[in-house]
């Protein structure tokens, strides 16, 4: 469970530039002092994730870190934030699994091709 939300830590991270503890410890649906504990962990496991104090301040992965996904074309990851209907995966159970693979896919794409997501999400009202 520890090592999934490290993961899940990371991930968040770099597909968003920085995050306050608050926000990671609502998207993680932990504490902040788990967060903290959870940041000072992956320090010293060697992803070089930092914090900085103050109203602006929050986490963040130093010098562009990225983990090793990547390959996805604009058209491709459009079409996989397009590949479910959100009532449906819920019915199933499976809402907690593709919110967790597109934060996967998030996280692996290129900065220019963040926008995927937004975008796909505007094709349907």
């Amino acid at each position: 469970m520890r090592a999934a939300r490290l993961i899940r830590m990371v991930l968040l991270l770099q597909s968003r530039t920085a995050m306050t503890a608050g926000e990671l410890a609502a998207e993680l649906e932990v504490s902040e002092r788990t967060v903290m504990r959870d940041a000072q962990a992956l320090s010293e496991a060697g992803v070089p994730v930092y914090a900085d104090r103050g109203r602006t301040g929050g986490y963040r992965l130093l010098g562009g870190y990225r983990t090793g996904l990547t390959g996805l074309g604009r058209s491709e990851a459009e079409a996989l934030f397009l590949s479910g209907v959100p009532g449906a995966l819920r019915e199933m159970g499976l809402a907690d699994a593709a919110s967790a693979a597109r934060l996967k896919v998030s996280a692996a794409l290129m900065p220019s091709l963040r926008d995927a997501s937004r975008t796909a999400a505007q094709r349907f009202h």
